[in-house]
């Protein structure tokens, strides 16, 4: 049911307002306190403090902050809420080439729902479809995606906040959201070359430099090229990414930052899947589907996409107790797709019928966040006070068609049998703007070792639908949402904690009587405890979670039994779950990540009793993982790893609904994928200045269906992939 799974996923990843700045897990962002020098791709960070030290580290494999949770400087520990930070040595360390291969040993959240895309990251977190956002500011998202696909190289950390978080951030799903925090100038020259080479002709160069250009200049540069083909047959993807960064210190207490990034895809062929259930999720009679099978048009279809994002981020501290910040982004996305894919099987389970859909999209925004950040003491409790005010205005013009197209064969088919006419036109989608405005407050009060949050936000947003004929040109929403949190961090670094947490999401469309739908509402209560081993040496660095939660979202869409064709708005979901996660490195030589995830979301109430009880879509209930990572002193080093997820629905269906296809083979309506355990193994070698890896992932090469969300609508996981990279650092 599309009420229950995203909220409507076309017409409310859309109206996923917010903007906010979180950076990266590094917890010593303000430059205006202290002038943060960071050595280069894998080197040793020095950072000047007010009284002229500096302290040198090394890098950390283990996060210790991420501002994501809270918009303050306050560590990890200290939030109220599960956040997890998967760094850039844990992204190295692992090969990872985006976000949704990134999430694979983290904790609550699942990636690669559709198989190995080479355009977004499909992602699900705590039930839901997480929003993207980059340097805090919500990314340009479209009405279809929840991503712009962003390539992953070009940052330094993805934070993952788990549960609502409308507080801070406006608009946004129960789940959670992620955030990307873009590489930033140093003051020291140093930077990297990196190589790949692997699996499907895999072929990738990418670097990044920084230093400093003149005294209180510094700049960064980080650029990416791949040449890959994809896992299906006749598919290649080509992707170019630069991403320049130039920091101005322009006093003591005044720094600003202009980042920027343009990215180009283009991929030809097909994209992946659209295969039909019978021969990937159970037996087809007439033989087996190859994994790499094409049912496309290898010579007509392809995707295209340009995207590019230009802001800054400027700080001024009035006094080592007051602060501002204020982040600031212009983004464009444009892409257009034509893709003949497979919309059926016919009764002799091998002749596939097809559909021609092109679809293009484009989107413009431009985001804003300031804010005020203040200390002081009343009596004996010290007040961390964050007020803010952020503004969006985004929009967005799409259109699509739908196109007859000739039939080929499962096992054996002929493209280009009759000449493909290109589109000569297309229908409006969505033709609309968005602008919303939020203000904010918090408070976290510290009383000795307990710390209260308490946080409330107000949102405004004005909805401006061009579309012809459509039935509310303008819609006026206005939300509050509020968090309320308490940890108790103890000398041994234990820290217990409860939080309640609110969120919403504004909905498109009108009950029987022509009354707009109200948002979508989500209520999260979530206790936990944390541990930073903060006795524990400085040779052993560990970051571990625990989370019990229960999610409820009000207000979903569902069937109107009385009128139908229509919806109302009695529908509820109920996602509660448990997740273990631990980050560990010890005496710079082994690493550890480690996490289990037990999740149960469902259907809690709808006016279809088929529906109720149901789990929603893409969500394996146990998902657990452990990659440990050795290096000896001599720098030769590995590790191995294993993933296992439980069986997951591909639809929301009452479990025993069967579907019968053409041929008379009977499938279970909710197109359950099964469990799969997979293993992963790293080799690498340190010299001064390089490394040298092999990373290999589904090493045993598993097939198996990632998701099928119909009769034609199956999508193959990930076969085995081998990539070698050389990298040179200095």
């Amino acid at each position: 049911m599309r009420g229950f799974n995203g909220l409507g996923l076309r017409s409310g990843a859309l109206l996923m307002a917010g903007a906010a700045w979180a950076p990266s897990a590094v917890l010593a962002q303000d430059s205006a306190a202290a002038a943060t020098d960071t050595a280069g791709e894998g080197g040793v960070e020095a950072v000047k403090q007010d009284d002229g030290a500096i302290i040198v580290t090394a890098r950390r494999f283990v996060p210790s902050g991420a501002i994501t949770a809270s918009k303050t400087t306050a560590p990890l520990i200290e939030t109220p809420q599960s956040v997890s930070v998967i760094s850039r040595d844990q992204i190295d360390l692992l090969n990872f080439v985006d976000v949704q291969q990134a999430v694979r040993y983290t904790a609550g959240i699942v990636g690669e729902n559709y198989g190995p895309d080479l355009r977004f990251d499909f992602l699900t977190l705590r039930g839901f479809t997480p929003v993207q956002y980059v340097d805090g500011l919500q990314a340009p998202v479209s009405s279809t995606i929840s991503n712009v696909g962003v390539d992953l190289y070009g940052f330094e950390a993805v934070d993952i906040l788990k549960g609502p978080a409308g507080v801070l951030y406006g608009t946004t799903p129960p789940g959670g959201i992620y955030n990307l925090t873009s590489r930033r100038p140093s003051t020291r020259t140093s930077g990297e070359i990196q190589l790949k080479y692997g699996t499907d002709d895999f072929k990738q160069a990418a670097g990044t430099i920084t230093g400093e250009l003149t005294n209180g200049v510094s700049a960064r540069l980080t650029g990416l090229y791949r040449d890959r083909d994809g896992q299906t047959d006749f598919v290649t993807a080509r992707r170019a990414y630069v991403a320049p960064a130039v920091a101005f210190d322009i006093g003591p207490d005044t720094k600003i930052t202009a980042l920027g990034y343009y990215q180009w895809d283009r991929v030809e062929g097909d994209t992946n899947g659209f295969l039909p259930a019978v021969g990937v999720l159970v037996p087809n009679p007439v033989g087996k589907v190859r994994r790499g099978i094409n049912l496309g048009e290898p010579d007509y279809n392809y995707y295209r996409r340009e995207q590019w994002s230009l802001g800054y981020e400027f700080t001024h501290r009035f006094s080592p107790a007051l602060r501002f910040t204020q982040n600031a982004r212009w983004s464009d996305y444009s892409e257009y797709q034509q893709i003949i894919y497979a919309n059926g099987l016919a009764a002799d389970n091998r002749t596939v019928t097809r559909s021609n859909f092109p679809f293009a999209d484009d989107v413009q925004q431009f985001a804003v966040d300031s804010r005020f950040d203040a200390k002081f003491e009343t009596g004996a409790i010290g007040h961390n006070i964050l007020a803010g005010l952020d503004y969006r205005n985004y929009r967005e013009q799409s259109a699509f068609n739908f196109l007859p197209a000739t039939n080929i064969d499962l096992f054996n088919p002929v493209y280009s049998a009759a000449p493909i006419p290109a589109p000569t036109s297309l229908f409006d989608f969505t033709n609309q703007r968005l602008k919303q405005t939020g203000v904010y407050l918090q408070d976290q009060a510290h009383i000795g070792s307990l710390i209260l949050t308490l946080s409330g936000r107000h949102d405004w947003m004005t909805i401006n639908n061009y579309a012809t004929g459509a039935a509310f040109p303008e819609v006026k929403e206005k939300q509050f949402t509020w968090r309320a949190g308490a940890t108790y961090v103890t000398e041994s670094g234990l820290a217990p904690y409860i939080s309640y947490a609110t969120s919403f999401q504004p909905l498109v469309g009108q009950t029987f009587g022509g009354n707009a739908f109200e948002p979508s509402e989500g209520k999260q209560i979530e206790a936990g405890i944390k541990f930073d081993g903060r006795n524990m040496g400085d040779d052993f660095r560990i970051f571990a979670t625990g989370a019990i939660y229960r999610i409820r979202q009000s207000n979903v869409v569902t069937p109107d039994t009385a009128n139908p064709g229509f919806s109302v708005q009695t529908g509820e979901v109920t996602s509660k779950g448990l997740e273990l996660e631990v980050v560990a490195r010890i005496r710079q030589q082994l690493s550890i990540n480690a996490s289990y995830t037990y999740l149960d979301a469902k259907v809690s109430e709808s006016n279809d009793p088929a529906e109720v009880g149901a789990r929603l879509a893409a969500q394996p209930r146990h998902k657990a993982s452990l990659f440990v990572d050795y290096t000896h002193g001599s720098g030769a080093g590995g590790g191995v790893g294993v993933r296992h997820l439980s069986h997951s629905n591909g639809e929301v269906a009452l479990p025993g609904a069967t579907v019968t296809t053409p041929g008379g083979i009977v499938i279970p309506a909710t197109f359950t994928s099964p469990a799969v355990t997979l293993f992963d193994a790293t080799l690498h070698y340190d010299l001064p200045g390089w490394r040298f890896a092999v990373n290999g992932s589904n090493l045993f090469d598993r097939r198996y269906a990632g998701r099928c969300t119909g009769l034609a609508g199956c999508f193959f996981a990930e076969g085995r992939q081998v990539v070698a990279t050389v990298t040179r650092r200095f």
